[in-house]
Formats: C-alpha cells, structure tokens, sequence
C-alpha cells in the first residue's frame, strides 16, 4: 500500500510539472519589419501598439490564426501569428566596420532567407512578370486612425479572431 501511494505521489507530482510547463508563456520573435499589436484578433482591430522587426514577444493565448502575446514595453494584445516565429532574431555587428544602412525591408526579407541572390535568380527566370503595380499598392500606407474611422462610417463590424 505504501508502494502504491508513492507511486500516485510522483504521478501526480509529473502531472502538476507538465500543466505548469504547458501554461508557461513561449517566448517568440516578430518576423515582419512593420508588426502591429492590435486590441482585438482581426487585422481591422483597434492597434494598441507597432511592433518592430526582432521584438521578443511573450505569447500568452492561441485563438485561430492568432496570437495573444506580451511586448516588450509590457503592453499585451493580439498579433497574426503568420508575423511570428519561434527563432530568436538577433541583429548584431561583429565589428565596427560593418555597414549599417540596412533597411527594415532588407532585415525582415533577411530573416526569411530572401536576398538580392534570391531577387536576382527569380526575375532572371521570370522576365515577364511585372510588378509595377503590386510595387505601387506597397507604397499606400493608411493611418490606424483613417481606417478606423472608415469602419465606422461605414457600419462595417470586423470579425475577430477568424470567426464569422
């Protein structure tokens, strides 16, 4: 009997161990070079704060496509988790003559294994692909507040979360 309480002793101890590990947060970095944290899951959500390429972020929640995470200012809200990965990002110069005119495009494009080798191989094989106007679409950047308002104006709820 004494060997049988032991053995429930140390399951439950194994039990309790997994669910506090499984609730623990899982730390992640933003893999986008322009991330914003928004106060509801839904790219129409109200943003609460942007987030910057290589952010280490504290993810609390899954809900759908999203994640509920902690930023580093402490601030706490929803991001895509297409925006996220696992790999810690760093962005370090190992000396003073490195070139730091990097941009935020170059850094992020970076982060997912995409270059100017990569650039250059694909338009050598694809020279008739014209990216004119998807290079224009880029270009137009809407306030949070402009959007907002057009939601508003308009009556149009989004749906949070993926849900209809």
């Amino acid at each position: 009997m004494k060997r049988l309480s032991k053995y429930w002793f140390s399951l439950a101890l194994i039990v309790i161990a997994a669910a506090a590990f499984a609730a623990a947060p899982v730390a992640m970095s933003v893999q986008v070079k322009n991330g914003q944290l928004r106060a509801t899951p839904s790219f129409l959500g109200q943003l609460v704060a942007p987030l910057n390429y290589g952010d280490r972020l504290q993810v609390l929640e899954q809900q759908g496509d999203w994640s509920k995470v902690t930023a580093p200012d402490g601030k706490s809200g929803w991001v895509h988790t297409s925006a996220l990965t696992k790999k810690k990002i760093v962005m370090k110069a190992g000396s003073d003559t490195v070139q730091t005119g990097a941009s935020g495009d170059e850094l992020a494009l970076a982060g997912k294994g995409f270059n100017s080798d990569v650039e250059a191989d694909f338009k050598a094989k694809n020279r008739n692909i014209d990216f004119t106007w998807v290079d224009k679409m880029e270009k137009i950047k809407v306030a949070s507040e402009a959007m907002q308002k057009f939601l508003t104006e308009g009556g149009i709820q989004p749906v949070e979360g993926g849900k209809p």
